[in-house]
């Protein structure tokens, strides 16, 4: 295998990175590590050319495990050879592979992370917000978060739509998002709120809120609602037309994540088929890959890229020898074979 560029102590320093962050990826990034890898990435293209040369390393070595000389005494001379099958696909998308995740990583850094956004008519990508105090928020297509931080608050309002929020812990601030009434505070902790015409819906994935249901002045008369405290793994539901206490439920980790399926993360194919790889963008993602030529299906894919970087993923899919994509409307891209 060759290496992506000549020894230099500052290669070593690159290999070694590369090699570290394989480590880490296997064990699981949090947030903030997987932050920190896509912006590692886009910082050289060298980064990625080191990952991918220690993944097919990892993996060579890996095929050793699996060999057994109960009947000979000298290695198989081809154990670590590619495929016969897909020798002419895996070295290009190796290289492809690089540049999608350099792709992934610029769209990554290009997020908008302005403190304050104002409301906007139209939001039609996932959006990452970056907020003055170090909290992220996490904008589902269409969501309008404004925030407004002070000495002794932080406040967001939800004006509408879906939004996740990481919140830096700070007791002497607490962090305070408002969705039609309701109120969700939190010190430090992760939660998801989704503002609906008829309901509030808080889920917490991390640590633990309290949800306060303002009524209406129409409704003075009613009586008050105590706020309700809302632990990790929990749901509440507050209705917005009555004035009664929310609805908290126990939530599985399986509910959790299908619940936050448009949230984006890392996807990471290795030697996935093409149409894996493409049922698991068209899952998450409103523009839908078109599989044209059937034999395509099979091919393997290498890559590591954002699950909402539509554009990245055709760019490296046009990569691939033999293969071409085509825009056929704006929500829809096809792929096949080129003539």
């Amino acid at each position: 295998m060759k290496r992506p560029e000549p020894y230099s102590p500052e290669a070593e320093c690159r290999s070694q990175a590369a090699a570290d962050w394989l480590a880490r990826r296997d064990r699981g990034l949090t947030a903030a590590e997987q932050d920190e890898f896509l912006q590692w990435l886009a910082a050289d293209p060298r980064h990625g050319e080191w990952l991918a040369l220690h993944r097919r390393t990892v993996g060579d070595f890996a095929a050793l495990a699996r060999w057994r000389p109960e009947h000979s005494a000298e290695p198989n001379p081809d154990l670590l050879a590619p495929p016969r099958r897909r020798i002419q696909w895996l070295a290009p998308s190796l290289l492809a592979a690089a540049a999608a995740l350099a792709l992934a990583a610029v769209w990554w850094r290009s997020a908008p992370a302005t403190p304050n956004p104002a409301p906007s008519a139209a939001a039609p990508e996932l959006k990452r917000l970056i907020l003055e105090d170090g909290s992220s928020v996490e904008l589902n297509h269409g969501a309008v978060v404004t925030t407004e931080f002070s000495a002794t608050a932080r406040r967001a309002t939800l004006v509408r739509g879906e939004a996740l929020f990481t919140v830096a812990k700070n007791p002497a601030r607490p962090f305070i998002v408002r969705a039609g009434g309701v109120d969700v505070r939190a010190v430090g902790t992760a939660f998801s709120v989704r503002l609906d015409s008829a309901a509030v819906e808080v889920l917490v994935t991390e640590g633990r809120v309290a949800v306060d249901h303002t009524v209406p002045s129409s409704r003075v008369s009613a009586p008050q609602i105590p706020a309700a405290i809302v632990d990790a793994g929990h749901r509440a539901t507050v209705p917005l037309t009555a004035a009664t206490p929310p609805q908290i439920v126990a939530v599985s980790p399986q509910v959790i994540a299908q619940h936050l399926n448009w949230q984006p993360t890392l996807l990471d194919f290795s030697s996935a088929p093409l149409a894996a790889a493409v049922a698991e963008f068209n899952r998450r993602n409103r523009v839908q890959f078109v599989i044209a030529d059937a034999e395509l299906a099979a091919l393997p894919i290498v890559a590591s890229i954002r699950s909402d970087n539509v554009e990245g993923f055709a760019q490296f899919l046009a990569l691939a020898p033999g293969v071409e994509v085509d825009r056929r409307a704006p929500t829809e891209i096809v792929v096949r074979r080129k003539r």
